[in-house]
């Protein structure tokens, strides 16, 4: 295969495309056991809008075992030990933390930019670790049929990173995956959402989190100083409401949430409106010989519960501990990599079956028209047994199969 021409060489033990909370994470581990790491980010910084900024107690036990929890805790945030849904002007706890057998029994809402930082800065104190900003990737290096190394285009030319292991953690649009050519089985999504902020105020309703609207999904984040907020709409029909115009869009949204109706004039033009594609799918086998994919890149998930990020976590956790020692010792072998997706497939299937069953529900529900009052079934047994909400907290702090440092 040829490979394009490049004007740096640089080699190292692994590279990782991507510095989202997966990619630094499993930087940071790989760095911290004595493996020389770099981490390529197209972008210049961390700092975009409305992604998901949802550290889970899973993820915090993990930043704790790394003896970081006090400074991590130090960055400003909102500590959310209950998860509210304000649905047909109902406040329900759909998820309870407090039980849960953990140090930090909440989540926490920080910027993600914020916590991508804190990960790099903590990673970038140790000399294997290298992190190259505005470094989009643009091909593999393939070698005897197997993946070694990725391809970059930064500001000062095209670069050439050579490596034992190529990981691909740069989101639901990788590019390594599609490079790679990993097959996708897509499961779909029928929904969107159109993410906005709205600014916070001393009256408003003490939600870390809501849910507003019978009939339409309308999310809130508590940012401190204002509200990320979420409209969900129907797969496909963003360009069919901003044809109805801005002000129609402004009614809609004030039909739905809990703050005062004049709230919405912040929403000035669609400028303020940004639309994130729901899609739920995965890779039918997440490694190559040379390369391995995680989080997003592995299994793009649905934005409900935050449970994606939690995911990536997790495998750059679970990758970390069987990769380690093999990358370390010069030793590694496509086992290994079929070692780290066999123990993340089984809670990645079961995550994104439940969010499929939840989409399915509301899709039902919005399809019979006798059952579009009131909040969907499984809020109404969140509300009638209280022990779910606790239930419902171990799976969304927890996930189906929490990792734990083994280095």
């Amino acid at each position: 295969m040829d490979q394009p021409a490049t004007s740096q060489t640089i080699d190292t033990q692994c590279v990782i495309a991507g510095s989202g909370p997966g990619g630094l994470m499993l930087g940071l581990l790989l760095a911290r056991a004595g493996v020389d790491v770099a981490v390529v980010e197209k972008h210049a910084d961390f700092l975009r809008d409305f992604r998901g900024d949802t550290v889970h107690p899973s993820t915090l036990d993990i930043i704790d075992q790394l003896g970081l929890l006090d400074e991590l805790l130090k960055v400003p945030h909102t500590q959310a030990p209950r998860l509210h849904a304000e649905i047909g002007g109902k406040d329900v706890t759909i998820a309870d933390f407090s039980r849960l057998p953990t140090r930090c029994r909440f989540i926490a809402f920080m910027p993600q930019w914020d916590f991508l930082d804190f990960l790099a800065r903590e990673a970038g104190r140790l000399p294997n670790f290298h992190l190259v900003m505005s470094a989009q990737v643009t091909d593999l290096i393939e070698e005897g049929g197997r993946v070694a190394g990725l391809v970059a285009r930064t500001p000062d030319g095209s670069v050439a990173i050579r490596a034992a292991l190529v990981v691909g953690a740069d989101g639901r649009n990788s590019v390594v995956r599609a490079k790679a050519g990993l097959e996708v089985e897509s499961f779909g999504a029928p929904s969107d959402v159109l993410w906005m902020k709205l600014s916070h105020q001393p009256d408003d309703p003490p939600y870390t989190m809501g849910h507003g609207g019978p009939r339409q999904g309308f999310v809130m984040v508590d940012r401190g100083d204002y509200w990320q907020c979420g409209y969900v709409v129907r797969k496909g029909s963003f360009a069919g409401v901003k044809e109805k115009g801005i002000e129609a869009f402004r009614e809609a949204v004030a039909a739905v949430s809990p703050l005062s109706a004049d709230r919405v004039g912040e929403i000035r033009s669609w400028d303020d409106v940004h639309l994130l594609s729901i899609r739920i799918d995965r890779l039918r086998r997440w490694w190559r010989p040379g390369l391995l994919c995680i989080g997003d890149a592995a299994h793009a998930m649905s934005p409900i519960g935050g449970f994606g990020v939690n995911l990536a976590i997790q495998d750059a956790v679970a990758a970390a501990n069987i990769l380690t020692a093999p990358l370390r010792e010069g030793r590694l072998a496509d086992r290994h990599l079929a070692a780290v997706e066999k123990r993340r497939a089984f809670p990645t299937r079961v995550m994104q079956k439940i969010q499929l069953m939840m989409q399915s529900s509301s899709r039902k529900r919005r399809d019979n028209a006798a059952r579009r009052s009131g909040p969907p079934a499984f809020v109404k047994g969140i509300a009638r047994w209280p022990v779910l909400a606790h239930l419902a907290g171990r799976l969304v702090g927890l996930g189906i199969r929490s990792e734990r440092l083994r280095l």
